[in-house]
Parts: structure tokens; C-alpha cells; sequence
């Protein structure tokens, strides 16, 4: 504040010349003037009145005249009032403290226009960051939309696609069942027509008296030869799958006299066509059946294979 006041002292302009004196004379005039004012009062209030009395005769009588009594006096004016002595002009004001009341009124002038200005720009950083986080808010939300959108996309074509294949491997499964009942039909009409050449190629048999086959010995397998054969082929038997109900593969094996499989087809499906294949490989993997007790092994025969046997 100081250091403030004294530059504004050192540029402020040299005070009037012979004030002091100027000021004395003013005052000294006005109290000559109250003088004057005071006697010229006093001295129209002072007492001029002459009072004269004369006697008088008369050659007749008459009754005198009541005693001629003096009007009272007027009443005095009211006083003037005294005029009351002019206050010499206030001094003027200090030029630094003036400088200095007006800098300070800058500075605060300045202070409140820098705050208007930090608070405006508080508020416009306020509304552009309520503008960002609503359009961030908009920006996730249409990502959200968007990768929704896909995933359904995503997971139509794949529905569509799995579709496909099932119709497919449906229709795949329906050729396979097609070709081999069609082959099962053929095989069967070539064993039928091999059976009829080989009965009429028979000399003899060797069958007892109630025999009714044509061969010329029983080819049939003994009522444990079905044992022997499952417990031969299914070790071999590869299936982890679960299952529903215990359904039956029915598979027709050609062998040779020795035993070993020449081959194999699937008659009756289980249905469930893991486990045809599974009890088919089974089969590859055995590449030869166990001798009857008689020591023969039948030239073709119906093996059935259920999974929870």
C-alpha cells in the first residue's frame, strides 16, 4: 500500500500555491461580515421615543376628558437570528490516499471481473463435460447395440448352418439305410438262389430220420456258440457314448471254414448309429470266430449286439 501511494504521490500534480494564506483571509472576512450584521441589529432596536404632556382651559365647565393613557407599546420584533458562522471548506482530501482509494477500487473492481470470468469459464467446462459424458454415454450404447446385433447375427447363421448339416447328415443317414437294405436284399436272393443250387446239387445227407434239412450235415451252430462268439468279439467293442434304452444291432457275418471273418454287414440297426459303427469296427478288429464244439465254424451267421449287455 505504501510503496502504491508513494508512486501515486510522485506523478500527482504540485499542490496550489499560497493556500494557507488564501484560507486565512476567507475567514477573517466572514467574521468581519457577523460583525457588521450583529451592530446593524442592535442598533435599529434602540429607544427614540419623547413623551410631552400640555394642560388646557376652558371658559365653561365641562368634565374632563378621561386621562389620555399612552398605547402600549408595540411589541418588539422577534430577534433576527444570528447567522451563524460559515464552516471553512473542508480541506482537500490527501492526492495519495485519493490514488490510493482509487487503485484499490480498481483492484477490486478487477478481482470481481476476473472472478465473473473463472466462475463463466467453470461453467462453461461443467456443460462441455455433461455434453461429453452424454455422448459418451450414447457412444456405448450404440456399441452395445451393434455387438447385440452381431452376436444375434452370429448365432442365426450358425443356427442356420448347424440346420444344414443336420438335413444333411439326415439325408445322408436315409442313403446309407437306402443302399444297404438294398444290399442286404441282394445278399439275401444270392444266398437263397445258393441254397436252392446247392440242395440240388445234394447226394445225400446225414441227418436222423426226422432231419428236415437239405444239407448234408447240420450247419446250424450249438446253443452256446451265440456265448462264445459275443465274448470273442466284444472286448473289441470301443462306445463311451450315452445311450437311451439298450437298443439291438443286428450284424451278418460270412466266415471262412477256418473261422476267419470274410465279411460283415449290418442287417438291423440299433438306431443309435455310434454304436452300428462301433460293434461293425468291433467286428474288423476280431478277424476271426471261435470254433463250434463240433470244430466247424457256420458259413454265415446273425450276431445281436445291445451296449448294456
Amino acid at each position: 500500500m505504501q510503496a502504491a501511494t508513494a508512486d501515486w504521490a510522485e506523478f500527482a500534480p504540485p499542490p496550489p500555491p499560497a493556500q494557507l494564506r488564501a484560507l486565512g483571509l476567507a475567514i477573517a472576512a466572514h467574521v468581519l461580515l457577523l460583525g457588521a450584521l450583529a451592530w446593524g441589529v442592535n442598533w435599529r432596536h434602540a429607544d427614540t421615543t419623547l413623551t410631552v404632556e400640555a394642560e388646557l382651559w376652558s371658559a365653561v365647565a365641562q368634565q374632563a376628558a378621561p386621562k389620555l393613557e399612552a398605547p402600549p407599546p408595540p411589541p418588539e420584533p422577534a430577534p433576527a437570528p444570528v447567522a451563524r458562522p460559515v464552516p471553512p471548506p473542508p480541506p482537500p482530501p490527501d492526492l495519495a490516499q485519493r490514488n490510493a482509494d482509487i487503485a484499490l477500487a480498481r483492484q477490486k473492481q478487477e478481482a470481481e471481473a476476473m472472478a465473473a470470468q473463472q466462475k463463466l469459464e467453470q461453467e462453461q467446462k461443467r456443460r462441455q463435460k455433461i455434453e461429453a459424458e452424454k455422448k459418451e454415454a450414447q457412444k456405448r450404447e450404440l456399441e452395445q447395440k451393434r455387438l447385440a446385433q452381431e452376436k444375434l447375427d452370429k448365432e442365426r447363421q450358425k443356427k442356420l448352418a448347424d440346420d444344414k448339416k443336420a438335413a444333411e447328415k439326415k439325408l445322408a443317414q436315409d442313403a446309407q439305410k437306402k443302399e444297404e437294405a438294398t444290399r442286404a436284399e441282394k445278399d439275401l436272393k444270392a444266398q437263397r438262389e445258393a441254397n436252392l443250387r446247392r440242395m440240388a446239387g445234394l447226394a445225400g445227407a446225414t441227418g436222423g430220420e426226422t432231419s428236415a434239412g437239405t444239407a448234408h450235415r447240420a450247419s446250424a451252430p450249438s446253443a452256446s456258440y451265440a456265448g462264445k462268439v459275443a465274448a470273442k468279439v466284444k472286448p473289441n467293442i470301443v462306445f463311451t457314448d450315452d445311450i437311451a434304452g439298450n437298443p439291438t444291432a443286428e450284424v451278418e457275418v460270412r466266415t471262412a471254414p477256418d473261422g476267419s471273418i470274410l465279411s460283415r454287414k449290418l442287417v438291423k440297426s440299433s438306431g443309435a448309429k455310434a454304436w452300428d459303427d462301433a460293434v461293425l469296427k468291433a467286428i474288423d478288429k476280431t478277424d476271426k470266430l471261435p470254433l463250434d464244439i463240433d470244430g466247424r465254424v457256420p458259413a454265415a451267421l446273425v450276431i445281436s449286439f445291445r451296449p448294456k449287455d
